[in-house]
């Protein structure tokens, strides 16, 4: 079996700051780690090949050069090959020219290799937090998708995901192939070994530029193929002031709040 896992390398969110003056992220000496959400994914592929011993693991991530380090720890736990997609062309893509550009890229990899019979991501990236890439590969792509996954079995050519709901968990069967993105799982993903570290060094990431990619619209990628544009942004003020009513009856503390509600203007 194989499974593709898209990664996204990521500014560590406890580190960030917003310059008070520019309203912009301060990036200068942020780390950058592996978005969790897309660890948890290689987790979930990494317990499917444990179970399934000729499952290969390819991870795909699109962005800068130091991306490469990304890839190189998805390798220490767990995958197989790497490919980073990367070109100036692609520069300051939103969700929809990522999607199209990541859909791309997996099928001039399909073309070389094979299909892929499942194609994992997380549910989102903690820098833009927006949930849309991964449901938009599958519709570029026209596979079918299920979202929100805890976990992921398979049984011949059936995938059968326990899906994060608001009521609970919904269980729910696919056929393969299909992209399923997935959420913060109850098992932790797996830490690499100083030996896994040092065999991942020695794989070779391949980099699949815009040239790569046969019949790639680049009217479609970049900023020019990006229909949402980011504006402004900034640190909300956050007001300390408060009032406290303690000490009365709920009806009467409830009545004092709606009247002062009433004379700030609030109601």
């Amino acid at each position: 079996m194989k499974i593709l896992v898209c990664v996204k390398q990521v500014p560590d969110t406890t580190e960030i700051k917003i310059d008070p003056v520019t309203n912009t992220l301060i990036r200068a000496g942020v780390p950058s780690i592996v978005n969790p959400f897309d660890a948890c994914a290689l987790e979930v592929a990494a317990r499917i090949k444990d179970v399934t011993p000729d499952t290969e693991i390819t991870v795909l991530s699109m962005g800068p050069m130091q991306a490469k380090e990304a890839l190189t720890e998805c390798l220490a736990v767990g995958a197989d090959k790497a490919y980073l997609c990367s070109d100036r062309a692609f520069g300051g893509s939103d969700t929809l020219a990522t999607s199209y550009i990541l859909a791309s890229t997996i099928t001039a990899i399909e073309e070389k290799e094979g299909k892929f019979d499942l194609i994992l991501s997380g549910k989102q990236a903690i820098d833009g937090d927006t949930g849309q890439v991964g449901p938009e590969i599958a519709a570029h792509m026209g596979m079918a998708q299920v979202t929100y996954a805890s976990e992921v079995s398979v049984h011949g050519d059936d995938v059968i995901v326990k899906r994060e709901s608001d009521q609970g968990y919904d269980i729910i069967s696919v056929r393969k192939p299909a992209v399923i993105t997935v959420v913060k799982t109850a098992f932790d993903p797996r830490f690499p070994t100083l030996k896994s570290k040092m065999a991942a060094r020695k794989i070779p990431i391949q980099v699949i530029t815009a040239e790569d990619i046969p019949n790639i619209d680049l009217s479609r990628c970049g900023l020019k193929g990006s229909p949402t544009k980011v504006k402004k942004t900034f640190t909300p003020v956050r007001n300390k002031t408060c009032v406290k009513i303690a000490g009365e009856e709920a009806a009467v503390s409830a009545a004092k709040l709606v009247g002062m509600l009433a004379d700030a203007k609030v109601l």
